[in-house]
């Protein structure tokens, strides 16, 4: 794929699909689900109730009696109708009670025995003489006395301590010690029981390979007699590795589906806490509940995270750590004898970093790798997840695959829904081929920009398109040209999508030449038509760098460099470079040979151009009128065979 660069710079499940821990399929949460509340439900009822029960004790057992406020005149009026019990003065305020209930003066709703009130200064009216005489107890004792000690004590610290008490049970009951609190060092692997709903190898596809390394796994969790009778021992672990998204966490799941055993799920990353010793502690209790539950299987994604090879230097902080969790998973599987019925299974895309403890046997004893579907593969993975996607008459599948060379599970199933989403906002029935098609170019090369372009820059972008495009038609051996078009995607201004009729495992030096032919297309065009070149080949000069760059120095392609690696797969059309025992004068020659490659190339380009110019003309005209050509128009509007690649 070429195109000229811009010179600026989890929803519910539809029917059909699986979910693990979903028993029957609807959406309905798995049972157990109430236990990932922190604590439990029942422990946060009884807390709050303990604070209601705490807020009522203190404020109506133990807080001071209402009492309302009234005017002095009332309050003598009271006293000399013999209605006034006790009271109490501090300076100027009277509190007290009464005998019989009185109705507030601001409410009279508000009824109560208790009183305050103001004495006026200037009041002369022999107070105490009357209150004497009316037989009223007059007192020095504060208004508001706090109550009793032994009443504090067991209305004030009663609820916190019987609160502490289930707290410190509640661990008790689940095994922790008091390091364990907060859950820090239980395991957090999430378990899926046997139901209707679990993965299963149906669900699976385009990585049969795979299958069949793991088929004796899952017989041996269902017949374990069949094999120990021989003596024959299953592999303890397996180690799933191979590129994002082709399906090694959905593999797994089908392994234990398709065994109907406890599946517990659990990334690598989860073990380390900021608590040293947290990351062991974690290991021991999920092994621990998978040997409970056996037969059972225990599935660490990502486990690089926490595996990767050990140093000789001294470790700390969350290194040590991470040694610390490595280790105790060495020592579980190390302890199996084979008849616990408990299997590991871990996927990683790194195997490369993993410590080589875990790769021996008795430990990960099989290694899967899960590799990229081939065309056959990817129209079976298409099926699966088109089972309940209404596709149209005129839909592929294998012409779907066909144009998807490289593409992995995850990128197919994304595939799939974009087509579903884009048919539904166009008001279609069913999936047609054309929304299939649009989808395509939306996840490689991004939704369409409506951005006004200059007629300079569309006759531009239409010679650089053409260039790449009639480039590839004529190179023998070259991909197909599949589409062609001069609509603004993501950064590009344009874009030639090329792609192979089968997939390729192995490159020419012929073919190799011939993609860096059909890169420099759209920058010979420029050149040849106006006579410059602009920053519009960015990314076709980054593509050529890597080709050529990689046929020099890691694949022997150069009679000077020789049959010699000199470059790191890490570092492949990155420069500058030094692979082990690289002198300068190699690099020097490298840096040589590079350029020599290219400018063949770009000659080879501009001289092929020139020599069909009326086609590179016809091309760039129709991009002008059509602004897309699909790979019938466009051959036809180059007259170009497609199957012999010569002019018609």
């Amino acid at each position: 794929m070429t195109n000229r660069q811009q010179q600026d710079e989890k929803p519910p499940s539809p029917p059909g699909w699986r979910v693990e821990g979903m028993p029957d399929g609807k959406g309905k949460p798995p049972t157990g689900w109430r236990s990932r509340i922190p604590f439990g439900r029942w422990f946060w009822l009884v807390f709050f109730a303990l604070l209601a029960v705490n807020w009522i004790v203190t404020n109506a057992v133990l807080g001071p009696e209402p009492a309302i406020r009234v005017p002095y005149t009332d309050f003598i009026t009271q006293l000399d109708a013999g209605n006034v019990d006790s009271v109490v003065s501090t300076g100027a305020t009277i509190q007290g009670t009464f005998k019989e209930p009185v109705e507030s003066p601001s409410d009279p709703s508000v009824v109560a025995t208790g009183f305050t009130t103001e004495r006026p200064t200037f009041a002369e009216d022999d107070l105490l003489q009357r209150l004497i005489a009316n037989d009223v107890v007059v007192n020095a004792e504060a208004p508001n006395q706090p109550a009793p000690l032994w009443q504090q004590v067991v209305f004030g610290f009663g609820p916190t301590l019987l609160l502490l008490w289930l707290f410190f049970s509640f661990y008790r009951r689940a095994g922790q010690s008091l390091a364990g609190i907060g859950g820090l060092g239980s395991s957090r692997a999430k378990r899926y029981e046997q139901g209707s709903g679990r993965t299963t190898f149906a669900d699976v596809a385009g990585i049969d390979e795979a299958e069949e390394e793991l088929i004796e796994v899952v017989d041996f969790l269902r017949d374990p007699q069949k094999y120990t009778k021989l003596g024959a021992a299953i592999p303890r672990g397996a180690l799933l590795s191979g590129a994002p998204g082709t399906g090694k966490t959905l593999l797994a799941r089908a392994v234990a589906g398709e065994a109907n055993v406890p599946f517990f799920s659990m990334a690598a990353s989860e073990f380390i806490e900021m608590v040293v010793g947290v990351g062991a502690s974690r290991v021991r209790d999920l092994f621990k509940q998978a040997k409970e539950a056996a037969p059972a299987i225990i599935f660490i994604d990502e486990i690089d995270s926490i595996g990767r090879a050990r140093g000789g230097a001294v470790s700390f902080g969350g290194h040590d750590e991470r040694e610390q969790t490595l280790n105790q998973i060495l020592t579980e599987m190390d302890g199996f004898s084979g008849s616990e019925g408990v299997i590991v299974i871990a996927a990683t895309n790194r195997p490369d970093v993993l410590d080589p403890a875990l790769l021996r046997p008795g430990r990960f004893d099989r290694h899967v790798t899960v590799s990229p579907p081939d065309q056959v593969g990817r129209t079976a993975i298409l099926g699966v997840h088109s089972r309940t996607v209404p596709l149209a008459a005129d839909v592929s599948l294998a012409d779907v695959a066909s144009s998807t060379p490289g593409m992995v599970g995850a990128d197919l199933r994304n595939l799939v829904n974009e087509a579903a989403l884009m048919a539904a906002r166009r008001g279609h029935d069913a999936v047609e081929m054309h929304d299939f098609s649009d989808a395509l170019e939306k996840i490689v090369l991004g939704a369409e920009r409506k951005i006004m372009m200059s007629h300079e820059d569309r006759e531009l972008t239409a010679y650089h398109e053409s260039g790449h495009a009639l480039l590839g038609m004529l190179r023998p051996g070259a991909d197909p040209v599949r589409k062609v078009s001069i609509i603004p995607r993501g950064r590009s201004l344009g874009v030639t999508l090329q792609s192979p009729e089968a997939d390729r495992y192995s490159y020419s030096e012929s073919y190799l030449r011939g993609r860096i032919i059909g890169a420099l297309g759209g920058r010979a065009a420029e050149d040849l038509v106006f006579g410059t070149v602009t920053s519009g080949a960015e990314s076709d000069l980054v593509q050529v760098s890597s080709i050529a760059r990689s046929m020099v120095g890691r694949w022997g392609m150069s009679e000077v460099v020789g049959p010699l690696t000199v470059i790191p797969d890490d570092q492949a059309g990155q420069y500058p470079f030094s692979g082990p025992q690289v002198a300068q004068e190699t690099q020097h020659l490298v840096d040589t040979e590079v350029r020599r490659i290219v400018d063949e190339c770009y000659a080879e380009a501009k001289a092929t151009l020139g020599e069909h110019r009326s086609r590179l003309d016809a091309l760039a005209k129709a991009l002008l009128d059509k602004e897309t050509l699909d790979e019938t128009e466009a051959y036809a509007v180059a007259g170009i065979d497609r199957e012999t690649h010569q002019p018609l």
